[in-house]
């Protein structure tokens, strides 16, 4: 790896390692997530989509070391675990889900950004675990402008799209 490409975007192996945000994440997993179409961002071993899988969601992981994608592949299909590995970057990925989970995405302020940008185009409900990164604070207040957010263990937030209600319709007079 040369200077340019980790300044470009540290391609370090963080893939490689269980981070306790992505345990937290799948701690948090309902039980039953029968047919939901799932998405996790980032997925690195994956621990949260294999267990979201199991528990019957439709799932896709994705990330951006082929690496992690290729391990996760082997290591569904070692379990019996049907799930879709997919390689690319979650900050320029666009589908339809009905539920977006992430671990530790926000450790640059730059990803907080990009997550901003990329969730509402991709479902309307989000499980976030966050270990207390420095941009996990703004990520969550500027959220809250379109999303409605809960915390549902600590440091594991859920997002869901926020309603606002229809300005009133003027009357005539």
């Amino acid at each position: 790896m040369d200077e340019e490409a980790f300044a470009d975007d540290e391609f370090l192996p963080y893939w490689a390692e269980l981070w306790p945000s992505a345990l937290a994440l799948t701690e948090a997993l309902p039980e039953g997530m029968g047919g939901r179409k799932t998405i996790e961002l980032g997925s690195g071993l994956g621990l949260p989509a294999l267990v979201a899988a199991a528990r019957g969601a439709e799932v896709t992981a994705l990330d951006w070391a082929l690496p992690a994608v290729e391990l996760l592949r082997v290591n569904a299909a070692r379990n019996g675990i049907e799930l879709e590995a997919r390689h690319g970057d979650w900050r320029t990925f666009a589908g339809s889900y009905d539920l977006v989970l992430g671990s530790d995405l926000l450790y640059e302020e730059r990803n907080a950004e990009a997550l901003l940008d990329v969730l509402p185009a991709l479902a309307p409900e989000v499980l976030l675990a966050e270990p207390g990164r420095p941009p996990a604070a703004g990520f969550l207040e500027r959220a809250r402008a379109e999303w409605a957010v809960e915390s549902l263990a600590d440091r594991v937030y859920r997002l869901t799209r926020a309603t606002r209600a229809d300005p009133p319709t003027p009357t005539g007079g």
